[in-house]
């Protein structure tokens, strides 16, 4: 009865959801762990947990994400049929020596509980509970399910756990279970309702955020339209009139600003190579963002375990090309010759940052037993990714950027010679520029930065992605607003390094929201232990660095466009 043959028939059912009357439903029981450690979870069988009577169903990874993710699907053991009622019944008895009485202890002191699955919905359960005195401890023995169906669909699943039993040492503690079936008007499209929370997303507060950088938004690009259509006519119509006059009459003392920087302000950045590539990487992972978030709209991912994880890795690799292109574009426009040493930077930037974090952080999940150790098989599989279809696409990408859009053809010619760059006041610094210019879309983005830490870190099923999208549109109009102003300052101080300037000042919001990230775990979470920090603090590091990649590469096109315009614009002998 459970040969390979019925157990690929049972993840074909599992995969339809539908039932026939009897037909046997699994419970999965996934991962075990503490309360306040979210991503801190190992195999449920790794408390000495025993396992049901009824033959074992093969362990399998479902998914890439899932692999990646910890998830430790084990059959439970339990026999469960569709819409067949079971009284309460024992399923197996766990002889409790001291080893395990220990292991169960230290388990309900950091607050255990587990993971559970029936027909792909997720089912928690507390391991047990103490006395007010911390001094006896005690199991819960009895798992009490309640299942919801409608027609030959399951649509709803409720957990009691009831027998609380005293933890003594060389004792037998028997474990039961029981399974009552209700009819249920819930649609099987609607069954994940009941796990979000829209008083938690949709909150006051959470609209007024939006509503508020919206304003922000407005504000910023009146401003910066009106000062800049302002100022620009102004200069405009002094240097028209300058060249009216004769070389006698024109007071050289009186020239300064932006102009005077047009013989070296397309001159190429310092290390054109790695430049390149964080613009290649960050024009990426913004399109990576703008797509995934659509999916997400469009498609309700948080339904299935690891889809938003593997539909973020396969958009990843799908859009190399716009790596390719935007990266190696610019490195040609700026003159370099290495292009396929730059083609491995920019392929390799991301997916070496992150793999080089999860390794760290692999060793001690290893080190912990955790079900978040990546297996071997799933290494290969993300290193087969990079090799044989990132980099393939980057290469495509960076042929294509290189004779498509790789002539360098600016509007003003380039100094042989770079022009000295004057003394300014200090608040004109690039290095000031770049400290200050992350503030403001830091400002618009950190109240959502909390909804998807409390998301990723907490019990929340984070499903707004309609905010997400109007967030990653304000924060880019704020991104680019920011940096034009930034930039106008220096060209105006006649400092015309403005390439890096216009990506670490927007880069620099990455910082901020890492700043944050310590704020969150000290004061809004209840994390504790070193596989805990690690997971929290690397992971964190990452998605700063990605978002700072990102803002950076939208600061920098931005602003190149507008220094294009405005150069195009002057007459320059």
């Amino acid at each position: 009865d459970s040969g390979p043959v019925h157990s690929w028939t049972l993840e074909l059912l599992c995969f339809f959801s539908q039932y026939t009357d009897k037909e046997e439903v699994v419970l999965w029981m996934n991962t075990v762990g503490p309360y306040h450690n979210r991503q801190e979870t190992y195999k449920y069988f790794s408390l000495p947990f025993c396992v049901g009577t009824k033959k074992t169903i093969s362990h399998y990874h479902e998914t890439l994400g899932e692999a990646l993710q910890g998830v430790e699907l084990e059959f439970s053991g339990l026999d469960i049929k569709f819409k067949e009622e079971v009284m309460q019944t024992t399923y197996c008895e766990i002889d409790l020596d001291k080893a395990k009485r220990d292991a169960f202890v230290y388990a309900i002191k950091n607050h255990y509980w587990y993971q559970m699955y029936i027909d792909d919905l997720p089912i928690w359960g507390i391991v047990g509970e103490a006395d007010e005195n911390g001094e006896d401890h005690y199991l819960w023995t009895y798992k009490k399910l309640e299942i919801g169906f409608n027609g030959n669909r399951i649509v709803d699943v409720n957990l009691t756990s009831e027998g609380k039993v005293k933890l003594v040492p060389n004792t037998r503690i028997a474990m039961s279970y029981s399974v009552k079936w209700k009819k249920s008007d819930v649609k099987f499209e609607d069954r994940f309702d009941k796990y979000l929370d829209p008083s938690f997303f949709q909150h006051r507060i959470h609209w007024f955020s939006i509503f508020n950088s919206f304003m922000m938004v407005i504000f910023l690009v009146g401003l910066v339209s009106m000062i800049l259509m302002r100022t620009l006519r102004k200069d405009y119509a002094r240097y028209s009139k300058e060249e009216e006059m004769d070389d006698m009459d024109r007071d050289l003392g009186d020239e300064y600003g932006w102009k005077q920087v047009h013989g070296d302000v397309f001159r190429p950045s310092s290390h054109p190579m790695i430049f390149s590539s964080l613009i290649g990487s960050g024009c990426q992972i913004f399109s990576v963002s703008l797509i995934v978030i659509i999916v997400a709209m469009i498609e309700d991912l948080y339904t299935e375990r690891g889809s938003m994880l593997s539909t973020a890795i396969f958009v990843y690799a799908a859009t190399s090309p716009v790596n390719g292109y935007f990266g190696g574009s610019l490195y040609a426009k700026q003159g370099g010759r290495r292009w396929i040493k730059q083609m491995f930077i920019g392929a390799f930037l991301i997916p070496a940052m992150v793999c080089g974090t999860a390794f760290f952080i692999n060793f001690i999940a290893i080190y912990y037993h955790a079900s978040r150790a990546i297996p071997f098989g799933t290494m290969v599989a993300v290193c087969c990714i990079c090799f044989f279809v990132i980099l393939p696409l980057n290469l495509v990408g960076t042929i294509l950027g290189r004779n498509l859009s790789g002539q360098p053809n600016f509007p003003c010619r380039v100094n042989a010679v770079p022009r000295p760059i004057p003394e300014k006041k200090w608040f004109m610094e690039p290095a000031v520029i770049v400290c200050l210019g992350g503030i403001l879309p830091f400002g618009s983005i950190f109240i959502e930065m909390y909804f998807i830490f409390t998301s990723f870190w907490a019990y929340k099923i984070y499903y707004v992605y309609g905010f997400m999208m109007l967030v990653l549109v304000i924060l880019c109009i704020v991104t680019v607003c920011v940096t034009i102003v930034c930039t106008y300052f220096l060209l105006n101080a006649e400092d015309y390094r403005w390439q890096w300037t216009s990506f670490l000042s927007a880069a620099s919001t990455a910082v901020y929201v890492y700043m944050y990230s310590f704020y969150y775990y000290f004061f809004k979470t209840k994390m504790y232990g070193l596989f805990q920090t690690s997971f929290y603090f690397g992971y964190m590091a990452v998605f700063s660095t990605a978002l700072g990649i990102m803002c950076g590469a939208v600061g920098y096109m931005g602003t190149s466009a507008f220094v294009r315009k405005i150069y195009t614009n002057v007459k320059i002998d």
